[in-house]
């Protein structure tokens, strides 16, 4: 194994402020009650900034805000339009090393990822729903669709600038406008975003931004002058907003949990699907929807795939996210850290054996190692309930319809990947599987042309493609 030299990004390149307020109608404001959180380094636990939190109020005032910038952005042509997202996106391509070194700052993400992964993404999806906004009339919606008005989003932790791209870009691309709420342990990148919105000219009140925690968003999405909901988060959540809207005639989209199997074949290229796996599990400290947290293996290479499993589980580095070098970094918060913990530790009672690579974890931060459950029953908690963290549930099967009958056994249904060098298994596989997106021989492969979306307890409606523009249009 090498040794690796630290490679640390620079923290030089980030300008925090000690203090941030609101963004309303273009402008910092301050919030109009007392309250103030702090935002921490999850990997030093680190005070980063103090942040506002948004009062019902305040977010009254960027839904008006939002309203009243309606008129003018909604009658915009869409060329017009079009040139703002192009000038979000080229900015952020310009400033996407300090954009990075923010995220991973804020987020506790090796910086390889936000660098290298979510950047290239935030920006592609301004390109992509640039590109959308004089051409709505040939989206398959109608000849002349019209937007909805004010959409209240609410996005994340564990994606955040690229969750407010998902929201914002197809949003402003219809001719809506916007307040966004970023997660409370997460606002920096948003924050950074409304300096974007005024290096660009966007006219005020068209992308409003209020931090806070549940209560601000339970303002924003209750709030009878917001006209579509957008909101990334857990299943336990995403229920309470589709009962609080129900009735309301506001248009909801909801994109909650996930329990996606990875179905591994014996005919499978096997270093292939161990990278695979690595990327579906470990990728972002398993901080992803998608994750692949069941690995289900066809029993007769399951010995030989688990030895290469853990071999290569040896390789990762678990460490400073502003480590180049980092393949593992911080679990984003205290509160999170205790939720894996829990379910990790009812593992080994329920009957699963329990195993880690020799891993030394620092003494400051919130650290959890990769992990992998073997002789896991598809009734254990660590095969049902959603972990959101480094830890993997190994199931065998024999055929291939009860792999299938494996992966469907869950009440998320949001993705799944196939592992096989048949073509007709992987689309017979496929087929068969409920699950919003699976994955051939790859896995967490995203693309802003391509939708993304649940089933069942995963959520409903489709954000990316040609499909993310319906559900800011009036059609």
């Amino acid at each position: 194994m090498f040794e690796y030299a630290p490679a640390p990004e620079s923290r030089d390149i980030v300008d925090l402020k000690p203090s941030y307020g609101l963004f309303i109608n273009g402008e910092w404001v301050e919030p109009l009650g007392e309250g103030r959180e702090k935002t921490v380094n999850p990997a030093s636990e680190e005070v980063l900034a103090e942040v506002a939190v948004a009062s019902e109020a305040d977010v009254d005032r960027a839904v008006q805000a939002a309203r009243k910038a309606f008129t003018v952005w909604s009658a915009m042509p869409g060329s017009e339009r079009a040139k703002y997202l192009f000038r979000i996106a080229r900015i952020i391509q310009e400033r996407s090393r300090e954009l990075a070194v923010l995220e991973s700052l804020d987020n506790g993400k090796p910086i390889r990822e936000s660098r290298d992964v979510d950047l290239p993404l935030v920006a592609a999806h301004f390109f992509y729903y640039a590109g959308w906004a004089d051409k709505l009339g040939y989206a398959g919606y109608g000849a002349d669709p019209r937007p909805l008005g004010v959409a209240g989003q609410v996005i994340p932790w564990n994606f955040p600038l690229l969750m407010l791209a998902w929201k914002i870009a197809p949003a402003l691309a219809c001719g809506n406008t916007v307040v966004l709420k970023p997660a409370e342990t997460t606002p920096l990148t948003a924050l950074a975003f409304a300096e974007i919105c005024r290096q660009v000219d966007l006219p005020p009140g068209v992308v409003n931004i209020v931090t806070g925690a549940g209560e601000t968003g339970a303002a924003l999405v209750n709030h009878p002058d917001v006209n579509k909901v957008a909101f990334t988060g857990s299943t336990e959540v995403g229920r309470q907003i589709a009962r609080s809207v129900a009735g309301s005639g506001k248009k909801v989209t909801l994109e909650l949990g996930g329990k996606a199997a990875n179905i591994v074949f014996e005919d499978a290229a096997l270093d292939q699907a161990v990278e695979g796996i690595v990327n579906g599990i470990f990728f972002n400290q398993g901080h992803v929807c998608c994750a692949g947290s069941r690995l289900l293996v066809q029993e007769s290479i399951a010995t030989e795939l688990l030895e290469a499993l853990k071999r290569r589980l040896g390789t990762l580095r678990l460490g400073d996210p502003l480590d180049k070098n980092t393949d593992i970094g911080a679990i984003n918060s205290a509160a999170q850290l205790a939720r894996i913990r829990e379910l990790s530790d009812a593992g080994e009672p329920e009957g699963a054996e329990r195993w880690s690579p020799a891993c030394l974890l620092p003494d400051k931060g919130f650290w959890f190692p990769p992990t992998i459950f073997t002789g896991v029953a598809q009734s254990h908690r660590i095969a049902r309930e959603e972990v959101f963290g480094p830890v993997l549930s190994v199931l065998t099967f024999r055929t291939p319809a009860e792999a299938v009958e494996k992966a469907n056994n869950t009440p998320f249904g949001l993705s799944a990947g196939v592992w096989t060098e048949k073509g007709s298994r992987i689309l017979w596989v496929a087929s068969k599987l409920r699950a919003g997106v699976v994955w051939a021989n790859t896995f967490n492969k995203f693309d802003p042309t391509s939708p993304f979306g649940g089933y069942k307890e995963s959520g409903y409606g489709r954000e990316g493609g040609r499909h993310g523009l319906e559900a800011y249009l009036d059609v």
